[in-house]
């Protein structure tokens, strides 16, 4: 590895690594050189800044930024435009050499964050924060369902498959739940985790912290630094809450690997990579713009050997950990997708069927509190027993609350209380599921009332 700094364009060959170099270099595990051009574009975006800034900025111990400022300054890279009277108030800024070095290292990489952590380390830290994954049990199952209607024989089903770490496929009509049940699947996953902002992998930066995917898990204020010595923890990594990423019909292929962008000269890491430790959920499985059977031929080594192979643009292949529960959802059975082989990967095929009349009602009342409308006995009567059977409708969980909403939509136009009446029922089904008949047939009720 080499530990040489880019001396200024105006100085002589540059010497032997320094020793304070090697020490840094050690610390963050990272090329010497690099990490004076991470430095280096920090200042140049920030102007001044004083030591514990400039490591709070890095994530590295003041110890160790000490030793690469100490050399920036010996390179004629920084100066010192100010000293305070106590120790470490020391402000350093670049100079006329750093800024030409400054504009050259954005060149290579417009990447100014936190150090990136190494690879191995990386590796090392998602496999020691899967071993400490808490089992699913069945009190913490039931509170994480928390109002979800669901049938209870079902849930020891989905607390094994939750505990196997293999492939969970819900699968089952439209409307019957599937999305919403996996998205309190995810509320199971106990404990916080460490994710780096970004990873180095043979010279290349790629981000990993992405904040809308990963929430920051609360921690008490950190005491106020003053001129401390030191950064309290490791700021190259960010905890949060077990990371849960959602696709859908705009999942591709490309999007599973690297994505580089060429005016940053930065790798974006995939979905399933930015999940480790976590949970990944493909929603409305079969209907990405690719087949169901090339993501599967995609996907085909990781569920297998928990690694999955990325690629640079530089053409460096390289594995990652591949440390995540993932869950699909379709509307189609797994024979309909893919072939034996594939089906055989899908650890778990749960299948969610419509309700029976009870839990429906259940679901009713629930739609009724969360829209405004209050419930009546004859209404939920009348959307229970007449407008599904007339329409030949099974009891599918997400229905009550389109429909009954509308009914909430249409009395705030009308400045009115809500009523759940036969009437305004056939009005809202007939706006939902649309058909010229049904709405003209509920328009010219003689209690309904345009509010014209």
């Amino acid at each position: 590895m080499e530990y040489l700094s880019h001396p200024p364009s105006s100085s002589p060959q540059a010497a032997p690594p320094d020793p304070a170099m090697v020490q840094v270099a050690e610390a963050a595990s990272l090329p010497a050189a690099f990490l004076t051009d991470l430095a280096l574009r920090h200042f140049s975006r920030l102007g001044e800044l004083k030591l514990v800034q400039i490591a709070q900025h890095l994530g590295l111990p003041v110890s160790a930024v000490d030793g690469l400022l100490s050399n920036m300054r010996k390179l004629g890279l920084l100066e010192v435009p100010r000293r305070g009277d106590l120790e470490g108030d020391v402000s350093y800024a670049l100079t006329d050499a750093g800024q030409r070095l400054a504009r050259l290292a954005y060149e290579k990489c417009n990447y100014v964050g936190p150090a990136p952590v190494t690879l191995p380390e990386y590796v090392a830290r998602v496999g020691e924060q899967s071993q400490h994954l808490v089992p699913v049990r069945a009190a913490r199952l039931q509170q994480a369902m928390g109002d979800l209607v669901i049938n209870p024989a079902m849930l020891p089903t989905l607390g094994s498959a939750l505990n196997s770490g293999k492939t969970i496929y819900l699968y089952g009509a439209s409307g019957s739940g599937k999305t919403y049940l996996a998205e309190h699947l995810v509320k199971t996953l106990e404990g916080h985790v460490q994710v780096p902002h970004a990873v180095y992998v043979d010279g290349e930066v790629i981000q990993v912290y992405d904040p809308v995917v990963h929430r920051p898990a609360p921690v008490a204020a950190a005491p106020a630094q003053g001129l401390a010595r030191e950064v309290p923890l490791d700021g190259r990594w960010v905890l949060i809450e077990r990371p849960v990423v959602i696709a859908g019909g705009e999942l591709t292929l490309e999007m599973l690997d690297l994505t580089y962008d060429p005016h940053t000269r930065l790798h974006i890491a995939p979905p399933q990579m930015k999940a480790n430790n976590g949970i990944f959920v493909v929603d409305d499985f079969g209907r990405q713009r690719v087949s169901p059977h090339e993501l599967m031929n995609r996907w085909i080594v990781p569920l297998d050997r928990r690694v999955d192979y990325l690629a640079l643009n530089t053409g460096t292949k390289f594995t990652v950990p591949f440390d995540v529960r993932v869950v699909f959802s379709s509307n189609l059975a797994p024979e309909e997708l893919v072939d034996p082989a594939f089906a055989r990967r899908l650890g778990y095929k749960i299948h969610l069927v419509p309700m029976n009349a009870a839990s429906y009602r259940a679901v009713v009342a629930q739609a009724c509190t969360r829209s405004g409308v209050p419930p009546d006995p004859a209404g939920i009567d009348y959307l229970v027993n007449t407008l599904h059977m007339r329409n030949l409708m099974p009891y599918l969980p997400s229905l009550p609350f389109d429909v009954i909403s509308k009914i909430a939509d249409r009395a705030q136009y009308l400045a009115e209380p809500p009523r759940m009446t036969p009437e305004l029922l056939d009005w809202a089904w007939a706006n939902y599921f649309g058909g010229n008949d049904l709405l003209a047939q509920a328009q010219t009720s003689p209690t309904f009332k345009l509010g014209e």
